[in-house]
């Protein structure tokens, strides 16, 4: 893949770029909500609502975002959304309303923000999922494995290390944070712009570096499914199933987290059993970082839908993590619970766009991929508030038995796609077996 130098200059900066991508996105979708229940006088309900009603917003927008990248391409469409999503996290270090100040702020802000930024954030890893596809087949487990590094990163980066800093250094002044973040958006709106092309035939080069067109292409025309075609496969339904199963336990656990750990323990500090997590979330996370690219170096060799089981199982972790927590709190399962976190946010974006390209290739992958996606995100959008609902009326357990449930549908989902082929398996290391 580098031997080629100037498809090398393309790859290492979008893997630089998509790991940041990453990193944004998962930290704007639902981590940072954590940060600021933590530090915010508004109550969980108030803070969790304008994020709930993105998530539903979002069902519709990742359709129209799919749509866009197909008619105007990937950087057109992100470069508006980059924008507003800037805006939207100046708005919420404006709305203020943090303990340390007396709580006193602008709720009607704060939510416009907070749904602008959930809103717009999405498109952060569907344009890094598209450019993906578009530029590797080979490589595009060990590829979506780097970038997908991002996600675990701010579980560790992120919600970690910066609640820690903004409670010891800024005296739960959490707005700095925020401006920072903008910053960050801005910039990666114009690397990518002035950087990055949509796909390599745009640059005069084919995937992977190769030097001919991917054989798996050469007699396949570009179809543009429509929804119709996707829901009457059956394959479209089993990945909805597998990986809405997967996304559901995702947002489930990260929009809670705070809530259960702070149900488990407070003084005259503050919730101290959640300021202890955090440590060992970051213990936790570190040692889960590396599972990105894991899953990313099996999809290359055993195919998506084996490695796809593995992340399943691997969503055990974070649920048993927290419903087995004790009052007080327990280290070990502190432990567990950080890296599985970072199994999970590392692994369900690693293998979601490689499973779907898996099962219809680089041509019609963005086609099923918006149409997939959006039905998966029905159920999560409202994942996180479930949970917190269930945990601030004294129900945890009941919360925790119903997402190891929903971890058994997607595993089961995944299983029964074992005898499916690779659409790109004459351009794959498995060189056309199935996987």
């Amino acid at each position: 893949m580098l031997q080629n130098k100037k498809f090398a200059k393309y790859a290492i900066l979008f893997m630089i770029l998509g790991i940041v991508y990453m990193f944004m996105y998962s930290g704007l979708q639902n981590d940072h909500i954590n940060i600021i229940k933590t530090f915010s006088a508004w109550d969980s309900n108030k803070t969790m609502s304008p994020l709930t009603a993105g998530n539903f917003a979002c069902i519709v927008l990742t359709f129209i975002y799919g749509t866009f990248f197909i008619k105007f391409g990937v950087r057109k469409t992100l470069m508006p959304c980059f924008i507003l999503a800037a805006a939207g996290c100046v708005g919420i270090a404006m709305a203020n309303g943090l303990t340390a100040f007396g709580g006193e702020g602008n709720y009607t802000l704060y939510a416009i923000s907070m749904f602008v930024v959930r809103c717009t954030c999405m498109i952060f890893q569907m344009g890094g999922f598209m450019l993906c596809a578009n530029w590797f087949i080979r490589y595009r487990g060990r590829v979506m494995g780097i970038i997908t590094v991002g996600s675990p990163l701010f579980s560790v980066i992120g919600t970690s290390v910066m609640t820690t800093f903004i409670q010891n250094n800024l005296g739960g002044d959490y707005r700095p944070f925020y401006i920072g973040i903008a910053v960050i958006i801005i910039a990666m709106a114009l690397v990518t712009w002035f950087g990055l092309k949509d796909t390599p035939e745009e640059a005069g080069l084919y995937p992977d570096g190769a030097d001919q067109p991917p054989k798996s292409e050469s007699e396949v025309e570009e179809v543009q499914l429509t929804v119709g075609q996707v829901l009457s496969s059956v394959k479209g339904w089993k990945l909805i199933i597998a990986f809405g199963a997967f996304t559901f336990i995702i947002n489930a656990c990260m929009g809670s987290m705070a809530a259960r750990y702070m149900s488990l323990g407070m003084d005259e500090s503050g919730p101290y059993v959640w300021f202890a997590a955090l440590k060992w979330l970051s213990v936790g996370a570190i040692l889960g970082i590396p599972m990105s690219y894991v899953f990313g170096w099996l999809d290359d060799k055993l195919g998506s839908v084996k490695t796809s089981i593995i992340l399943g199982l691997c969503e055990l972790l974070p649920v048993l993590g927290l419903m087995l927590q004790p009052e007080g709190g327990s280290v070990p399962l502190m432990v567990m619970w950080g890296f599985g976190v970072a199994c999970m946010t590392g692994g369900v974006p690693t293998m979601h766009p490689c499973i779907t390209a898996y099962c219809y290739g680089r041509r019609e992958y963005q086609s099923a991929n918006r149409i997939i996606m959006a039905i998966q995100l029905i159920p999560s959008a409202f994942a996180g508030q479930m949970m917190a609902g269930f945990i601030e009326s004294g129900h945890a357990n009941t919360g925790y038995i119903i997402l190891l449930a929903v971890v058994a549908v997607g595993v089961i989902a995944t299983v029964s796609m074992l005898n499916m082929k690779d659409a790109n398996a004459a351009d794959r290391d498995y060189g056309g077996k199935a996987a």
